[in-house]
């Protein structure tokens, strides 16, 4: 969002006054006084803040702002978030929180995910940094302003307030401006504060900052804190500070992004090497020779540097974007048109722009910044209108929502972005909230438990078997019989014994998936799932699923079961002289008689034959037959359309 520089100084003082009353008054009585930080007591976080707002002489309401831009307040019990940042400031630490790897680097899973052509599989390694950008190294550094240890920033949500209200006062004093008490004129220093190393980065950051500013949040914390920042609609801050900051100017020109978010072409490579080897993305013309139908949404596992240098190895993968968690920012590096590698299902590669957000640990138990998730929204909002993809989870997925394509390739599909991806936050920031929709007598649910309080147990976030830190989650655990005494769901698919591990989904469903209801128990009801009935509990008082309307398929009167599919490939009639026909290959799974599971839309067969560095013989494969998608388990799946019967439930 565009601000001006032009204000009155006399009213613009004013509202300071008067909004910074409005906040303290019915939350704190008095201001504590200046000093070491304040207790986590009860609104200990809120005085916290003022306490360090008056300590370092910045004003509290932007230093609540940048801390909702961070983390929202949260202090996620000192555990680091994907890129080693602590506490309510993201106060970042790199050095003590390193991945190993990207998620593209290990594992099984053929990215590709196209049976016409020999898996593609990583040959080469990361390596880890040796150094890291400012913008990962920020808590050694308010140490040093505050003469408070690195452990206290880590893990006091207090000190580490006081530590990010240093950094703030010290980018001020660094850009010759006053410690004013007008937030107005820290417009560079918030800039400064997100690390950003170019102009358009740190003015989308400084931009979002002051529009938390203007529109007021409230909010309780996952500390059980609740956190209030009065509004201040008529706050224009001094815009023109950020010339004299030096930063660089990106080269956007090649992007498809909006303007509302920072954006830079760094492209993968289409490259020819080797034996007809190519890589690492095939050339297309989408939305024209073929409809583009999801987003993917990933985590990479890996730092912003590193994943950088593998998107741009060109005999591996590729994906559209990778978005950065300290700022936001937004690098591009395949265009739309072209299908890239990412997915593992080459259906779904044809069909999606994938999206990987950056993450910086091998532990999954972490968290990502407002910053990202915002631009996350912005970007996948964009395209979404471009494209007309709908803003449902059958069309917005995970990575851990993509089909195995074939049997074989089940067991190893990804399942990032993973249980602490908050998928009901990202939607509302869609402005497509998960909302009931159903009466009493509904028969459809939406997934979609509160994800401060929804805390089911993983384990093996650091080590094997051991459980992981408590945290907010946006899963929900489901078991064969109405009570936590059964057995947990178990998906055929893998063969395995279902558990609590963190990258298991076998008996998981996820915020915003719908399910056509099978029984209800109390406080359980039960869902079809993976061609079973399925059980969460959804007590009336505090449901973790709420009513739904919408369509669903069942099989046909005269059938006991239909098969499932990974992909929606065209019948073998279809296929042209010079393109091979592929399988058309079911899952180990059966829709069952009786049951229904809800629809995402229909869908002709498709194929997209591209196995040249030339185009000249890439083509896209229609046929007759018609699928249907599915909300059929954790991931979703196909059913032909002869097969099954479309109802309404309401």
């Amino acid at each position: 969002m565009r601000v001006t520089a032009t204000r009155a100084p006399g009213h613009r003082r004013t509202c300071t006054v008067l909004a910074t009353a409005a906040l303290l008054l019915p939350l704190l009585g008095a201001a504590p006084s200046a000093g070491a930080p304040a207790s986590a007591s009860a609104n200990g976080l809120q005085l916290a803040f003022a306490s360090a707002a008056a300590r370092y002489e910045v004003p509290q309401s932007v230093l609540l702002g940048v801390s909702y831009l961070q983390s929202r307040w949260d202090s996620h019990a000192g555990a680091p978030s994907v890129t080693g940042g602590y506490g309510p400031m993201h106060l970042t630490d790199a050095r003590t929180a390193l991945a190993d790897a990207p998620h593209h680097s290990e594992g099984t899973e053929d990215a590709r995910g196209d049976s016409a052509r020999p898996a593609v599989l990583p040959e080469t390694e990361v390596p880890a940094p040796t150094s890291f950008p400012a913008r990962l190294t920020t808590l050694p550094k308010a140490a040093e302003l505050t003469g408070l240890s690195a452990a206290e920033l880590r893990t006091d949500p207090a000190a580490n307030v006081a530590g990010g209200a240093a950094l703030l006062a010290d980018a001020q004093r660094d850009l010759g401006e006053p410690l004013s008490d007008d937030p107005a004129d820290w417009y560079a220093a918030v800039a400064r504060f997100s690390g950003a190393d170019d102009t358009a980065t740190a003015t989308a950051y400084a931009n979002d900052v002051y529009e938390v500013i203007r529109t007021g949040e409230e909010r309780t914390t996952d500390a059980g804190q609740l956190m209030a920042l009065a509004a201040q609609p008529d706050l224009s801050p001094d815009t023109g500070q950020l010339r004299g900051t030096g930063l660089r100017t990106l080269d956007a020109k090649k992007t498809e992004c909006p303007k509302s978010v920072s954006c830079e072409w760094i492209p993968a490579p289409y490259e020819q090497f080797g034996d007809n080897d190519y890589g690492n993305h095939d050339l297309g013309n989408r939305p024209k020779s073929q409809s583009i139908r999801y987003i993917v949404v990933h985590d990479t596992e890996g730092a912003w540097e590193g994943v950088l240098n593998l998107v741009q190895d060109p005999t591996y993968v590729s994906w559209q974007y990778t978005l950065r968690s300290t700022d936001g920012h937004i690098a591009q590096h395949v265009k739309a048109k072209d299908v890239a590698w990412h997915a593992g299902n080459w259906y779904v590669n044809a069909k999606s722009i994938g999206l990987e957000h950056e993450g910086f640990l091998a532990n999954p138990d972490a968290w990502y910044t407002e910053a990202m998730y915002r631009s996350s929204a912005r970007l996948v909002k964009y395209l979404a209108k471009k494209y007309d993809i709908p803003l449902d989870r059958q069309h917005i997925l995970g990575h851990d929502n993509v089909p195995g394509p074939t049997t074989s390739t089940v067991g190893g599909m990804h399942t990032d972005p993973g249980p602490y991806w908050d998928w009901r936050h990202y939607f509302e920031l869609l402005g497509s909230p998960f909302k009931a929709t159903g009466g009493k007598q509904a028969g459809l649910v939406t997934i979609r438990p509160d994800y401060a309080t929804n805390q089911p147990e993983y384990t093996g976030c650091v080590t094997k078997g051991v459980p992981c830190a408590a945290h907010g989650s946006s899963e929900v655990r489901l078991y064969s019989g109405p009570g936590e005494s059964y057995p947990l769901i178990k998906d055929i698919g893998l063969g395995t014994v279902p558990g609590t591990g963190v990258n298991d989904i076998s008996s998981r469903v996820s915020t915003g998936q719908q399910y056509a209801v099978a029984a209800r128990d109390g406080d359980w009801t039960a869902i079809w799932y993976l061609g079973q009935k399925a059980w969460f509990k959804n007590p009336v008082k505090d449901p973790t699923a709420v009513r739904a309307k919408g369509r669903v398929v069942t099989p046909k009167a005269d059938v006991e079961s239909v098969p499932v599919y990974g992909r929606a490939y065209p019948e073998a009639s279809a296929y042209p002289a010079g393109v091979p026909a592929q399988a058309v290959s079911p899952l180990p799974y059966k829709l069952l008689k009786g049951q229904k599971y809800v629809v995402g839309e229909k869908v002709p067969g498709e194929y997209y034959y591209a196995v040249t560095f030339t185009t000249d013989s890439h083509r896209v494969v229609v046929g007759k037959d018609l699928y249907y998608e599915i909300q059929f388990g954790h991931r979703v799946a196909f059913v032909r359309a002869a097969d099954v019967d479309v109802q309404v439930s309401r």
